[in-house]
């Protein structure tokens, strides 16, 4: 999945464009590297698959928002391992009005003839994926956490094993689709036909009938269960962290494998540190002389308190570092820095005395300005 290109580039779309937008984009494609327009143009028949994929998820509200979370892993599960499907196509009503209702040979080529007819995996199927988030303070995310949580999830039915029949028996194919869990009508308009494809009514797309259903799931092939689930944030995580978990999701079809769970990771915001990146920022207070002459301060740090030193002339609004005094580096050795803003106090209200050291201050200056 990692070679495939960004499904908003391929449709040459904003990551923020409306479903119209996307679909004018790519009838727009469609018909430019439709390979009966480019005829023995294999880059053309390659590009016209590479859209019509991209489409695919990104006309779909769930697979597009899992495609905007997890990128191409998170819809890895509807093309397969080895690429685009076309037995997923499900997009064939937008392609059938750009090319004139399936009568070319587009059709023939992908969907085996006869105007778009398409076969139904009735074998094992994956599971869906699960997406789980937690939410910790910043000195957790920085340390790492191990944690153990609830889970709820469809799992494998363990009195049928997954296979949703009773005492062994095997499903059969449904007659009224012939296995292929969909039926096609046809209607013709002069010149024109329309084709529409729906799930069968009577195995509900399955292609197959269970005539003894598990007395246990009522043959789903798996029941809710929750589950308590040992999971890790490594050190350093941040908000948008992400963990997976493979085969931690729900349960497969028809013996399939399970899906894979993943686990978001959101870091509350903290009263004391701002956070960005493996940097934290702060702000310590010193007084008006401390700036003037220099000092040594305990600054709150992750760890605990820790000195500082303050070189005199500091001016209010200065940003002083502590070296490896931030947040763990996420997957790295090592740890970012402490950003302290300095700011000089002035008091609203002095004492006597202090009133004749500053006038008898501001008189020094004066005296030596005037020099």
């Amino acid at each position: 999945m990692s070679d495939k290109r960004d499904y908003y580039e391929v449709l040459g779309v904003d990551k923020k464009a409306e479903k119209d937008e996307i679909k004018k984009a790519y009838r727009k494609l469609a018909k430019k590297y439709h390979p009966d327009l480019n005829k023995d143009n294999k880059a053309a028949e390659e590009k016209f698959k590479e859209v019509s994929e991209a489409y695919e998820v990104l006309a779909d509200a769930e697979k597009r928002g899992r495609y905007d979370s997890y990128g191409h892993a998170g819809v890895e599960n509807n093309f397969g391992g080895g690429g685009f499907n076309w037995s997923d196509f499900s997009h064939y009503n937008d392609i059938s009005d750009i090319f004139g209702g399936g009568g070319g040979s587009i059709f023939d080529m992908f969907f085996g003839g006869g105007g778009g007819r398409r076969t139904r995996r009735t074998g094992p199927m994956r599971g869906s994926d699960l997406r789980y988030d937690i939410e910790i303070t910043l000195e957790k995310a920085d340390m790492g956490l191990e944690k153990t949580i609830t889970v709820p999830r469809n799992m494998q039915c363990d009195k049928c094993k997954g296979t949703g029949t009773a005492d062994g028996s095997s499903p059969k194919v449904c007659q009224t689709c012939g296995g292929s869990g969909q039926v096609k009508s046809v209607q013709r308009r002069g010149y024109s036909q329309f084709i529409s494809i729906n799930a069968c009514p009577t195995c509900r797309g399955q292609g197959q009938i269970i005539e003894k259903p598990c007395d246990k799931c009522g043959g789903a092939g798996k029941a809710k269960k929750t589950s308590k689930i040992s999971i890790k944030i490594p050190p350093g995580s941040d908000t948008g962290t992400r963990l997976r978990l493979g085969g931690e999701g729900e349960a497969g079809t028809r013996g399939g494998p399970p899906g894979d769970l993943y686990i978001v990771v959101h870091v509350t915001p903290h009263n004391r540190f701002a956070r960005d990146g493996r940097h934290l920022y702060t702000k310590a207070e010193i007084s008006y002389p401390e700036a003037a002459l220099g000092t040594e301060i305990d600054v709150q740090t992750l760890d605990g308190k820790a000195n500082m030193k303050v070189p005199a002339g500091t001016q209010p609004g200065t940003v002083l570092r502590m070296r490896g005094k931030g947040v763990n580096v996420l997957g790295g050795r090592g740890r970012g820095d402490l950003h302290v803003k300095i700011d000089v106090k002035v008091p609203k209200k002095l004492s006597r005395d202090e009133k004749k050291l500053l006038k008898e201050l501001d008189r020094l200056k004066k005296k030596i300005r005037a020099k």
